[in-house]
């Protein structure tokens, strides 16, 4: 039994067809390569706060600048950490986010969550500590930054008074103002750093009632670890210096400013959506630090002056180098006690669970 025979006319059909099908294939491949990826941030605050929303924002910005038509970047804001983040996450999952970057320590628990639930999702939580195959942490030596904006506070204070408005009593915020207060007693020796707790990240209302209790309790500089300038605004309209936090916002108050420890999110997010692109993403737990241009200072206001610019020069300078650690013994905490022996450093683990205040430091570590 023999086979029949193409004609002519139905061969060339044939190959027509086979030949749109391989170009269809690999038009399809081509798009499937170059389809922008999706990636989305996770907000506590507005994504203009002047603080710390604002300084992850201009990270995501930093990213879609330099990937271009190679990535879509979305953000939610104000969103509050409770059940809503959640629902958040579920809603960037839908919309195709490939890699999803949480900023606030409260969103964690919701995370890790998603991170079970959505396998082929890639998830990075700043601030935290829990970690998993699909889910990363990432933060910095931001105390380091903070230790040296706190000289700047103690050679600002006239009579040794200096306030802090602090959101939540968690290891991350104690250890900033304990790096703060050493800061400050660098320069002015014995001095006194009232905390004063709002509960919250982002509160405006809050801050500057916070900066105006500090005031009336005898404060006569001002400092942050909230997210909004309202207490620099406030110590702007008393003529009081003001050391802010996450950003530089020397803008809302002019002459007040002296300088805030920063952060550049930016690096890490390029590298990070760029790795969930190629494919190449993998979990940790990045700790950024001066050295690495992760964590730095603003630039300084008037009233800075130059031997204190240059004593916080010398000590960044040790910093970097690894001569010079802020949580280094002797340190005693609040009671007196003795809390870290002379020559003796503490750990990374130890400082990421700190629940104590150093010695100086007026107020509860409990909130």
């Amino acid at each position: 039994m023999s086979r029949r025979r193409l004609g002519p006319g139905i061969a060339f059909v044939v190959l027509a067809l086979a030949a749109l099908a391989i170009v269809a294939t690999s038009s399809a491949a081509r798009q499937a390569k170059t389809a922008p990826i999706k990636a989305a941030w996770i907000y506590v605050g507005p994504h203009n706060d002047g603080g710390w929303s604002q300084a992850h924002d201009r990270g995501r910005l930093y990213v879609q600048k330099k990937l271009g038509a190679n990535v879509i970047t979305t953000f939610k804001e104000n969103v509050p950490e409770g059940p809503q983040v959640a629902q958040v996450i579920d809603s960037l999952v839908r919309d195709g986010n490939k890699i999803i970057f949480a900023t606030s320590f409260g969103f964690q628990d919701a995370m890790a969550a998603a991170a079970k639930k959505y396998p082929d999702v890639y998830f990075e939580q700043a601030t935290g500590f829990k970690t998993s195959k699909n889910l990363a942490e990432y933060f910095g030596a931001g105390e380091d930054s903070i230790y040296l904006s706190g000289i700047a506070a103690g050679a600002a204070t006239k009579n040794g008074v200096i306030g802090y408005v602090v959101p939540f009593p968690i290891p991350e915020v104690i250890r900033h103002a304990n790096a703060f207060a050493l800061g400050a007693q660098l320069t002015r020796p014995g001095a006194k750093i009232k905390l004063v707790w709002t509960k919250s990240w982002f509160d405006p209302a809050k801050e500057k009632k916070a900066a105006e209790s500090l005031v009336a309790a005898g404060a006569d500089v001002i400092g942050q670890n909230v997210d909004s300038p309202a207490a620099g605004q406030y110590a702007q309209s008393k003529g009081i210096p003001w050391v802010g936090y996450d950003n530089n916002a020397r803008k809302f108050a002019p002459t007040s400013w002296l300088t805030a420890a920063v952060y550049d999110w930016g690096p890490y997010y390029l590298k990070r959506v760029k790795a969930a692109a190629n494919g190449t993403w993998k979990t940790g737990s990045y700790y950024g630090n001066m050295a690495d241009g992760f964590t730095g200072l603003a630039p300084y206001g008037p009233k800075v002056s130059a031997k204190t610019k240059a004593l916080i020069a010398k000590k960044k300078a040790e910093i970097v180098s690894g001569t010079f650690y802020e949580f280094q013994g002797p340190l005693y905490d609040q009671s007196g006690k003795l809390r870290v022996p002379k020559g003796k450093r503490m750990t990374l683990p130890q400082i990421l669970s700190m629940n104590w205040l150093v010695k100086g430091i007026e107020g509860s570590p409990k909130g």
